[in-house]
């Protein structure tokens, strides 16, 4: 999984296959992206060729932590398999995920 981070704008933009082995910089990223200041962290997902059940639990944690900084999570973009698996198991109803 290749990380883009904007952090005065909120954003980050993850690209590859996000899988168990990297659940140790994406626990790094959600520290950093959340300490930053702002209403909003958006995930830009379109480049995401793949995401295991790993990397779906990863993103749950991040909710988590925008739910503790009281801040709004949105998911963008979602295509291919990552589409497919968030349809499969509701993830577009636990998150804001953008079209």
């Amino acid at each position: 999984m290749q990380i883009q981070i904007d952090r005065a704008g909120g954003q980050v933009a993850m690209s590859g296959e996000f899988t168990f082995t990297d659940h140790i910089p994406f626990k790094q990223l959600v520290i950093e992206i959340f300490a930053a200041p702002g209403d909003a962290v958006v995930i830009d997902l379109s480049k995401l060729d793949f995401i295991d059940s790993a990397g779906l639990g990863m993103l749950l944690l991040a909710r988590d932590e925008a739910n503790k900084s009281h801040r709004e999570l949105i998911l963008r973009r979602p295509v291919g398999q990552v589409k497919r698996m968030f349809t499969v198991t509701k993830f577009n109803t636990l998150f804001k995920v953008e079209e």
